[in-house]
């Protein structure tokens, strides 16, 4: 059996009672380390609050490799551990399927998610939102800019759009670089984003919330990963009020 446990958004503790119980009893736990990271603790400190030794899985263990751990799920009894709520991610989605075409039983344990948490931390009303897109950091001769295409779609259905920012190993992307980025890709489509939302550590104690034009955003220290960005469309009376009480709008 392989059973996806989403762990929440930030340590150890956001794990639900029923999520701790089966990695307890599971046969062999592992940890999916790149799409999101829980930034309040290390794997260390996870194996001993299982009281289970943690495996690190990487893109490539997930989305090329994925056989060694599906057949072991054939014999025994695996937990997927990631950060977060597990089917947000498509690459979750497309393992639990490949299990199932292999007759591998699944389940899936949900956690809060920063789909989720956004709306609480900002105001900006769930229904209202349109399609989310990621933000990678450029490349050499690469500069992708999908993002802004997502951005500019929503806007003119007058929806905001959740913007995820970009992980490679031990560097994370903050909401001034994603800013920077995208008034970049404004610029050359001749396209303007009025408004930013910054969030730092959601879920933490101590979540950082910061509304403003892009020059505002830009000279805002967010701190510590992990950040990620709303860029909110024309907002609702309720809305604007709540971001200016709570993220300085």
């Amino acid at each position: 059996m392989l059973t996806f446990i989403g762990l929440g958004l930030y340590d150890k503790t956001d794990i639900s009672e029923k999520g701790l119980a089966f990695i307890r009893s599971a046969d062999i736990v592992y940890l999916e380390c790149y799409t999101s990271r829980l930034m309040g603790t290390t794997i260390e400190e996870l194996s001993a609050y299982y009281a289970r030794p943690v495996h690190p899985l990487f893109r490539d263990d997930v989305e090329q490799h994925p056989d060694a751990f599906l057949t072991e799920a054939e014999g025994k009894n695996i937990v997927f551990l990631c950060a977060g709520d597990p089917m947000v991610s498509t690459t979750h989605a497309d393992l639990r399927m490949r299990a199932a075409a292999r007759g591998i039983r699944t389940a899936i344990i949900h956690a809060a998610s920063i789909s989720s948490a956004v709306c609480g931390l900002s105001g900006l009303q769930n229904y209202r939102f349109g399609k989310s897109c990621s933000l990678p950091f450029p490349q050499k001769n690469w500069f992708p800019t999908s993002a802004l295409d997502v951005i500019l779609q929503n806007l003119s259905l007058r929806l905001h759009t959740l913007v995820y920012l970009d992980i490679q190993d031990e560097r994370f992307m903050t909401v001034p670089q994603a800013v920077d980025l995208l008034e970049r890709m404004a610029a050359d489509h001749q396209a303007a984003i009025p408004l930013y939302v910054g969030i730092a550590r959601a879920g933490s104690g101590e979540p950082f919330v910061r509304a403003g034009t892009a020059d505002a955003i830009r000279s805002v220290d967010f701190g510590p990963p992990l950040h990620v960005l709303v860029i909110p469309a024309e907002l609702h009376d309720m809305e604007r009020e709540y971001l200016e009480v709570f993220a300085g709008l």
